[in-house]
């Protein structure tokens, strides 16, 4: 196995994009719960975020929801961003909560309906420009509930049409990178439900369009990594969108229903030269309902790069022997030996040996920042699901 001295300077290069709306509040379709110095405004995101770095150094960057996070001066966020120690990063658009789109957005039947959302991404994209930011993420709630409902082929013909004209928009430097999700909310069938259709709409499109992988946006015993090796054996694998899911799509803690599987699309990002890739982005999505905001997202990234250093520790060369001579046992072994290894002490001194705290958690947690914000934060409007 690789000794951890190894691959010391290779976790220095890893970022892990933070979601604005993590720190709002959440819940499930039965009741989003609140809880005291939940963030306002997306200035008052940030700086949450912003916490988040400053006891990682992991999270330099911050995605945006638009309209969740619509604001009079992305100037003004930008510059607010650099002050807290982080920058802006990813636009997300959102065409599930308007009542036109009910029956589709970029896949409607309706021409208006359509060119309403499509304009949507358009505004998307004027904000990148305002932000510095380089992806455009798109997730679609579009599909149907019945068979018969729509003509399953005329929605893919006007999908193509559409991210085919988001796509013309798009600057030099921007990327349109599109996310897909087995079902929810439609249940008879999704527009965009697997990587397979994803690929097919990006790669149709150009060099600068891209697949987001959620890893809870799959059917139950999907072999996730198998996924990740061949996006990014054909160039295509833009984006993670990470969490952890149960039974659908929990939006949990990232490792926290299946660490082991965290580790083996690890290891294939390794393996596939993902890992710090500037074309392949580490990303957070999740929604933290019953825990606070900052410790949730700070045990998330640190889950992140547990997994990410065990998975730098695979011996390579003994793996490599081992698959060529067939020996089964030999080259589960080899993974097993790297995952089973308890790396927390090393990047503990790890952290310290660059002027973090040694354990994050415990380090916010005497920081005094949730008292502070649970006390200054008292009336207005709480961010949370549509704001």
């Amino acid at each position: 196995m690789t000794d951890f001295s190894a691959i010391s300077d290779s976790l220095t290069a890893q970022a892990i994009e933070l979601p604005s709306w993590a720190f709002g509040n959440s819940g499930t379709r039965f009741r989003v719960f609140t809880a005291p110095g939940v963030p306002r405004t997306p200035f008052e995101k940030i700086s949450d975020a912003a916490q988040v770095n400053k006891h990682t150094a992991l999270a330099p960057t911050v995605a945006l929801h638009i309209p969740w996070d619509k604001v009079d001066s992305y100037e003004d966020l930008a510059k607010h961003a650099e002050d807290e120690g982080v920058k802006l990063g990813t636009i997300n658009s959102n065409t599930f909560q308007d009542e036109d789109y009910k029956l589709g957005s970029v896949t409607h039947s309706d021409d208006a309906i359509r060119q309403k959302a499509i304009d949507h991404h358009f505004e998307c994209i004027d904000i990148m420009h305002a932000t510095g930011s380089r992806d455009l993420k798109i997730w679609l709630a579009d599909g149907t509930n019945y068979p018969g409902q729509d003509d399953l082929r005329g929605r893919q013909d006007r999908l193509a049409d559409s991210l085919q004209k988001i796509y013309d928009r798009l600057g030099d430097e921007q990327r349109l990178v599109l996310e897909y999700k087995f079902f929810e909310p439609a249940f008879y069938h999704t527009d965009v439900p697997d990587w397979g259709t994803s690929y097919a709409q990006v790669a149709a499109l150009g060099d600068k369009a891209m697949v987001c992988l959620d890893t809870g946006h799959h059917a139950p015993g999907t072999n996730i990594e198998f996924i990740v090796m061949q996006l990014l054996r054909l160039g295509k694998l833009g984006s993670f969108d990470f969490n952890s899911r149960f039974y659908a799509d929990d939006d949990l803690i990232v490792g926290a229903a299946d660490p082991f599987q965290l580790f083996r699309i690890l290891v294939e990002v390794v393996r596939g030269g993902g890992y710090a890739n500037p074309d392949v982005a580490f990303m957070l999505d999740q929604c933290h309902n019953i825990e606070n905001k900052i410790p949730g997202q700070i045990r998330s990234v640190l889950n992140v790069q547990e997994m990410t250093a065990r998975a730098l520790l695979v011996d390579r060369d003994a793996l490599a022997t081992a698959q060529r001579s067939g020996d089964v046992l030999a080259a589960n072994a080899v993974l097993m030996d790297a995952f089973s290894t308890d790396v927390r002490p090393a990047l503990a001194a790890w952290r310290e040996s660059r002027g973090l705290p040694a354990d994050p958690m415990t380090a916010y947690a005497e920081s005094g920042y949730f008292e502070k914000i649970s006390g200054d934060r008292v009336g207005g409007t709480q961010a949370g699901w549509g704001a």
